[in-house]
């Protein structure tokens, strides 16, 4: 029987440098022309690295530290490439990487755990989980899913091999492969996170690789429309079902401020009357927080416009709401057509109610945050802009006091 090609080499990786400018050190096993690769946790200054040899040159005790762990890490892969020969293990670069690593071949994997938590979820939707919540934890497991096959060539990996570089890794990834900007890239990654920490709580991972990682997210001005703006839209009316429709959806969020998947929910049971008033009152899909909006006459218009329309009446629903995929699509075309340069989005609708229609008409930001359905005034500030002919109408209050006698600058 022809014994089987075996070889050991140990080089750096120059792309991986660290801050300090030290090269990481990893050792390639080789067997039948199979190759598997890991990092040793030994760093290495480029000037001391001799490509030739692999190893360390000259005499400094920074060289011979470094040489003297080379020498043992070479003979634990030695000495675990035997052992599995004596005990008739199957011998591949990997099963001999993973021997040395201490990886357990029967112990849980990262994807594994990722799909067991994503098939709870999907049991859970619309209990303790938003459809929406579902759907970015599935496409999370699917960017990391990708990530694995291009960065190491395998299906899945073993908890351990879950590292903060790995993570580095992963955001690069997400930024420069998938092209998603800082603030998405960090919410898929928070996503990641959880799976850890169930892994961590279960005792499956000895080591948390997030334990030095910090989070923050960019300050993002989201788009809304300006009365002016919002006016040319009202008075637009579009001849295409398709286009009508979605801009009635998009105004009358723009004057109810409720998120795409509640207006999408929204049915005549949220609406009450109360003192001559019609109130909707529901639970937000994603928060549970109950929101209290007065309808105002624009929405009250639009409600009316589909009280008879067939697919309303089929679903029970207040308004034909496409789904929010084609809805944006078309917000795009209707915005062209109006002449809105702007990216709009069924959320700018709600950005709009909170900013144009509420705020900038003196409605105070605790009232607004009670019709948003928000657990905090903090979360509210977000929405809220500071809208140009709002600073001159409360400048122009104290503009006479110190007009008159006012110093001539030279």
């Amino acid at each position: 029987m022809k014994r089987p090609t075996f070889s050991i080499l140990f080089f750096v990786k120059r792309s991986r440098a660290l801050k300090n400018g030290a090269l990481p050190i990893y050792a390639r096993i080789t067997i039948n022309g199979k190759r598997a690769e890991f990092v040793i946790q030994k760093n290495v200054d480029e000037c001391l690295w001799d490509n030739d040899k692999s190893c360390a040159k000259g005499n400094s005790k920074q060289s011979k530290e470094i040489n003297d762990y080379l020498d043992y890490v070479k003979a634990k892969i030695l000495f675990d490439k035997i052992y599995m020969e004596e005990h008739n293990e199957a011998l591949t670069a990997f099963s001999l990487r993973d021997k040395y690593m201490g990886i357990d071949s029967k112990s849980k994997t990262i994807l594994e755990i990722f799909k067991e938590h994503n098939e709870k979820c999907k049991n859970l939707m619309n209990i303790d989980f938003a459809p929406g919540t579902v759907e970015r934890y599935n496409t999370c497991y699917k960017h990391i899913e990708d990530f694995i096959k291009l960065k190491f060539k395998r299906e899945d990996l073993q908890l351990n091999e879950i590292t903060p570089m790995f993570i580095s890794d992963f955001e690069y990834y997400l930024k420069i492969n998938r092209k998603c900007c800082h603030n998405t890239a960090t919410k898929y990654i928070k996503n990641f996170k959880k799976i850890v920490r169930i892994a961590l709580a279960n005792g499956w991972m000895k080591t948390n690789p997030f334990s030095n990682i910090k989070f923050h997210l960019d300050d993002v001005d989201l788009a809304y429309l300006t009365e002016e703006e919002l006016n040319t839209m009202i008075k637009k009316e579009f001849k295409v079902d398709r286009l009508q429709q979605v801009k009635d959806v998009y105004l009358f969020c723009c004057f109810t401020g409720l998120a795409f998947i509640d207006v999408k929910n929204l049915t005549y049971e949220d609406i009450e009357e109360k003192n001559g008033q019609l109130w909707i009152k529901k639970r937000r899909q994603k928060t549970k927080n109950w929101c209290n909006v007065p309808i105002l006459a624009p929405a009250m218009d639009l409600m009316n416009k589909y009280k008879n329309n067939p697919n309303c009446k089929n679903n029970g629903s207040v308004l034909p709401v496409l789904t929010n995929q084609k809805m944006n699509s078309y917000l795009k075309e209707i915005a062209d057509i109006c002449g809105i340069n702007k990216h709009l989005s069924t959320h700018t609708a709600r950005h709009t109610f909170a900013t144009t229609v509420t705020l900038s008409n003196h409605i105070s930001m605790e009232v607004v945050s009670k019709m948003l359905g928000h657990s905090s005034i903090n979360m509210t500030k977000k929405y809220a802009r500071v809208v140009d002919d709002l600073i001159k109408t409360d400048m122009d209050k104290i503009m006479n006091k110190y007009s008159m006698n006012a110093p001539v600058l030279n």
